[in-house]
């Protein structure tokens, strides 16, 4: 059964904590999503409502492409709540669980920010963030995103009106080269100018 998640790229390790999560047949959006962004470079456009695996599509191959032995942030997730933040960080060890070598963190509202700046000392690859926390971090220079890889922008479409300026400051920090991937459940006119402000042409 597993062997639909080797078709589209994911290691062994990985494979083996879907298996132990009870999760066997990639979703439609997983197969769509898994390969592109393990093996292409550009940015992704993804349309996916709550409940599709969709951070199974883009928590997997990220968790893939981290390079370990860089200690540096090299993905950072952007989520619209602090629920959502913590439910796409409790995935991702969950996934994670047979990759020791790889720091995985939650940065979001709403809980005191002192334990999270300490946190951030400590050599960390991937970063689940709210935007306001992580502009607020940034502004505290709590937090380093300038080597990052990759930018997630998850359930985008509740992101866009209210968190605009977060995102802003955001963008500013990282660099031009970084893969952005998007997920949203619908492409609105704010969406498409998103994706035109702070994407690559082609998605």
């Amino acid at each position: 059964m597993s062997k639909q998640f080797s078709d589209l790229g994911i290691r062994e390790e990985l494979q083996k904590s879907l298996i132990n999560l009870k999760i066997s047949v990639p979703t439609d959006i997983q197969k769509k999503t898994i390969p592109v962004i393990l093996n292409q470079k550009e940015d992704v456009v993804a349309l996916a409502k709550t409940g599709t695996g969709k951070t199974a599509a883009f928590g997997l191959p990220l968790l893939q492409l981290i390079d370990t032995q860089n200690p540096n942030i090299q993905a950072v997730i952007l989520a619209p709540t602090r629920e959502l933040g913590h439910q796409i960080y409790d995935n991702l060890v969950s996934y994670a669980v047979n990759i020791s070598a790889i720091s995985i963190t939650s940065v979001c509202g709403g809980i005191p920010i002192k334990p999270q700046i300490e946190r951030l000392t400590k050599a960390t690859h991937i970063v689940v963030a709210t935007p306001g926390r992580l502009v607020d971090l940034v502004k505290r220079n709590a937090i380093n995103i300038k080597e990052l890889s990759y930018l997630v922008l998850d359930e985008a479409d509740e992101m866009v009106s209210a968190l605009k300026e977060d995102l802003d400051t955001v963008i500013k920090e990282i660099p031009k080269s970084r893969r952005t991937l998007l997920f949203t459940a619908t492409l609105s006119g704010a969406i498409k100018q998103l994706v035109q402000n702070y994407m690559s042409k082609h998605v």
